[in-house]
């Protein structure tokens, strides 16, 4: 017969998947991602790993504690926080810490120590945030192409590089996402911590071994880009597309990983461990001494399903939240004062273009109405204006940064800074400020976040504010004000300032007629 405990577990984990249920097809989403899929199996790794503890589990016997509310509490603020702030990621951790302090509040800690390396290793299964991401594959893209050059020149290659634009000569190599080594970072690192976990040894050794797949990727990813490089000139695009391209990924990955189970076998023998006989009996003593769980049966009838007193409060707790994070509605539509399509096309002396977005970018962006143009004045100088409004911000309907979408287009910042932004007439705000590079092209970009006013800079501020504003206005609309303008040969980054800056002396008193204040 099922155990009473696992009805209870399973009565909270279907409470937390219908309170959780809409963030998991965008948990799916980032899943079928080329660098997460390894997330699918996150899931089953750490059932073995429980699996593989059952004696152990079963030996002890379950010991409710409040101390669970330790992780419980931080878990249903992180809740309400994701939730009114549009953030899947603490969602994600909201998810983990609820699920973790309502195990330890029914069965205690004994058992959550036991599971404590299978359940740390759950958070595995949710991919980092797209900026994190984003910024990770952009470092290494960078450092495995310095090796890779370095490589090739040691083979004879005249091979130069340039951000992650590799020169041969006879052809150029762009280190894209798919290269950057990304797509086995994580892996590699999971690899290490089972290994780690099922070796016998010190635990210096364990964090030796783990610290260790991080070079090993940089290392495996070079010698790949190096090869790649050689090889180009006898096969062609052969070696970088297709299934070449992908084999040798995968064939650097398994030698990575093969090089871990060495590594602890030296490490083991340049410094071995002492092992006493007389510990090695009293921890086999203690487990004799393990008393098997005795039902309370000073409990009977329909009161047992109430206890310990520990699941009734997580159960009656996330059924509260449960109705009213679905009873309530937060976020009020707020709509634009006019649609962007009546935007002036004439500006001063700036004459403009409209621009209309790929609708694979207006599914991924999904604002509510946008202006894309390209204005030219009549010294045929250039500057791309993007506004982009939200009526409300939920998740995964929230503001994209620049930074986030110009570096995964390849664009690299340079002297990303805030400023003040000074124009005649207006108060002084603040902008981020950058120069950005790609393939020889200069630009320098403004932008900005205009939020029920406002005017914030980065996504953490507006994170924090669509939370604070849900809460207390029921508002989370807002727009990204970007400007940018190319940099000829001669021109320094002050003339692209001067620039823009006479572009907006004229364009926002007309952007103000359409944002919502």
């Amino acid at each position: 017969m099922i155990r009473e405990i696992y009805i209870k577990l399973t009565f909270l984990i279907l409470l937390l998947a219908v309170l959780f249920y809409d963030t998991f097809p965008y948990l799916l989403y980032q899943w079928n991602q080329g660098d997460n899929n390894y997330c699918y199996l996150i899931p089953l790794v750490v059932a073995y790993l429980i699996y593989e503890k059952r004696e152990e589990l079963s030996a002890i016997p379950d010991a409710p504690s409040w101390k669970g509310l330790f992780a419980f509490i931080p878990g249903i603020a992180l809740y309400w926080f994701g939730e009114l702030a549009g953030e899947y990621y603490t969602l994600y951790l909201s998810m983990w810490l609820i699920f973790t302090g309502s195990l330890w509040m029914i069965v205690g800690w004994e058992k959550i120590r036991i599971m404590g390396f299978a359940l740390l290793l759950l958070l595995a299964m949710f991919p980092l945030p797209s900026f994190f991401h984003t910024r990770l594959s952009l470092q290494l893209k960078l450092l495995s192409s310095k090796l890779g050059v370095m490589l090739m020149q040691s083979m004879g290659l005249s091979a130069y590089r340039t951000g992650n634009v590799i020169d041969l000569g006879f052809t150029q190599l762009q280190v894209v996402d798919a290269c950057s080594g990304l797509r086995y970072f994580f892996p590699m690192i999971i690899m290490g911590l089972l290994i780690a976990y099922f070796s016998k040894g010190a635990l210096w050794k364990k964090i030796t071994i783990v610290i260790s797949t991080i070079p090993l990727v940089v290392v495996a990813n070079g010698i790949r880009i190096a090869a790649t490089g050689f090889l180009y000139q006898y096969f062609g695009k052969t070696v970088t597309e297709g299934t070449f391209h992908d084999v040798s990924g995968f064939i650097m990955f398994i030698a990575s990983v093969a090089l871990l189970i060495p590594e602890m076998w030296m490490l083991n023998r340049l410094f071995p461990e002492k092992h006493s006989r007389e510990g090695t009996e009293k921890s086999s003593c203690k487990s004799t001494e393990i008393k098997k769980h005795s039902p309370d049966k000073s409990c009977t009838g329909w009161s047992r399903w109430f206890m310990p007193p520990q699941f009734a409060v997580a159960g009656t707790v996330l059924a509260v939240i449960l109705v009213t994070s679905h009873g309530i509605e937060f976020r009020e539509k707020i709509p634009i004062k006019k649609p962007f399509d009546t935007f002036p096309m004439k500006i001063g002396e700036w004459t403009g273009t409209n621009s209309v977005m790929g609708q694979r970018f207006i599914d991924a962006l999904d604002f509510s109405d946008y202006l894309l143009a390209d204005y030219v004045n009549p010294r045929g100088e250039i500057i791309n204006f993007y506004v982009a409004y939200y009526e409300t911000q939920r998740k995964g309907e929230s503001i994209h940064s620049p930074t986030t979408c110009l570096t995964g287009g390849g664009w690299l910042f340079k002297d990303r800074q805030e400023v003040e932004l000074y124009i005649p007439g207006r108060k002084p705000f603040p902008v981020q400020r950058a120069l950005i590079q790609q393939n020889g092209t200069r630009q320098v970009t403004y932008y900005w976040f205009p939020m029920r006013g406002r005017v914030l800079t980065n996504a953490y501020q507006m994170k924090l504010y669509n939370f604070l504003d849900a809460l207390f206005l029921h508002r989370t609309d807002g727009a990204l004000v970007r400007v940018m303008t190319p940099l000829g040969p001669e021109e320094t980054e002050a003339d692209g300032d001067a620039r823009i800056q006479h572009f907006l002396e004229k364009a926002l008193p007309v952007l103000d007629q359409y944002l919502p204040e």
